[in-house]
């Protein structure tokens, strides 16, 4: 029924479909989707094949850019597509998270208007929400990725590879175990959990560190605007200032919120980042209550450029899998079940008859 209601609310939208393959290329998936340095591709399922290395999809944005890539001069400008597919992760199962599960992405690719673009896919999300949670039960947070990005170039957090570190950090707030301490330890030095494992930092001092854990706790767009003055946070700021103009066109600016805190962690990420959390008890298998994460996510980014022109694109995508956990905990969403008639073959003699009824 929730995959009925998401397919609905796409092509509501104007949102066109697509099938890719659940197979890639490995040379084309790209090497930073993992937090392991020495093995970027830990958590991608590679096999070879024939002597070239295939790997199953990590997610269902990598399959449309090759689409695209191959076809961009024979399709409209831009695109909108979506596809809704299963995909494929090396993690350690627990806590919402999977080895398979299913995506619903929605996705704009090639020259449009951010603002615009960025403004419907909060739209959709809450068009589709709204269908089976009450208003209070969920929330759209907003951000965008050049502020933090002007803060560290304010910081002279110049270092690549530090930088990636303290996005990956920012994004693990709201993680189960985290929080402020643990992202203040992984921006530090390193972060040991529980069970003694220890992760390394971004090895920031401690002026760095603490002007980031200010930042993360600023939730007013204007406050921000007083305390960063930097001019790539500047534009970033006027952008998410435009996106919430648009918003205010339509019916979901209510359900959309600043948090500065949102990042995302992949690197694709350029401009405005979005976050889908849900706002009532989720409990695990054991009973405790967890925070089971974002459920529906994306944000700007930047593909390649083709003879001179540069593309871009813009999206979310739902976790339908940590979706339905979340849900089924819930006692007042009723989906309408079809269950099936059985015409019963009592005497076969009459096996024409039966045929007639059924």
């Amino acid at each position: 029924e929730l995959l009925r209601i998401i397919e609905k609310n796409f092509v509501k939208f104007g949102y066109s479909p697509l099938e890719t393959s659940p197979m890639q290329l490995s040379s084309i998936i790209g090497n930073t989707l993992s937090e392991d340095e020495e093995n970027p591709m830990s958590d991608v399922y590679t096999f070879s094949d024939d002597g070239v290395d295939v790997s199953l999809r990590y997610d269902l944005s990598q399959g449309f850019l090759n689409f695209y890539k191959k076809n961009y001069m024979n399709l409209p400008n831009p695109i909108k597509r979506y596809e809704i597919g299963t995909v494929f992760r090396r993690e350690k199962p627990g806590s919402s998270r999977y080895k398979s599960f299913d995506q619903c992405d929605v996705d704009v690719i090639g020259n449009f208007e951010a603002k615009q673009a960025n403004a419907d896919l909060c739209s959709i999300i809450g068009s589709i929400f709204e269908e089976f949670l009450k208003n209070s039960e969920f929330v759209i947070n907003i951000s965008n990725r050049k502020i933090v990005q002007g803060l560290m170039n304010q910081l002279k957090i110049v270092d690549q590879k530090q930088k990636q570190k303290v996005l990956r950090a920012i994004d693990k707030l709201d993680k189960p175990g985290f929080g402020i301490k643990g992202v203040e330890d992984l921006l530090k030095k390193e972060r040991v959990d529980q069970s003694g494992a220890i992760t390394k930092g971004a090895n920031l001092n401690a002026n760095q560190s603490s002007q980031i854990i200010d930042f993360l706790k600023i939730k007013d767009i204007k406050e921000l605007k007083q305390k960063i003055d930097n001019p790539l946070a500047s534009e970033g700021i006027k952008e998410v200032e435009e996106l919430f103009e648009v918003l205010s066109y339509g019916k979901y600016r209510d359900q959309v919120k600043f948090n500065s805190s949102i990042v995302r962690g992949m690197d694709m990420y350029t401009g405005n980042v979005i976050e889908t959390n849900l706002k009532f008890e989720v409990k695990n298998s054991k009973g405790k209550v967890i925070d089971p994460g974002a459920v529906c996510s994306g944000g700007e980014y930047l593909i390649t450029k083709f003879k001179g022109d540069s593309f871009r694109g813009t999206g979310v995508s739902i976790g339908i899998d940590r979706l339905v956990f979340c849900l089924s905990q819930k006692k007042n969403i009723k989906f309408e079940e079809k269950k099936p008639v059985l015409v019963c073959v009592i005497d076969k003699k009459y096996l024409e008859n039966y045929y007639e009824i059924l």
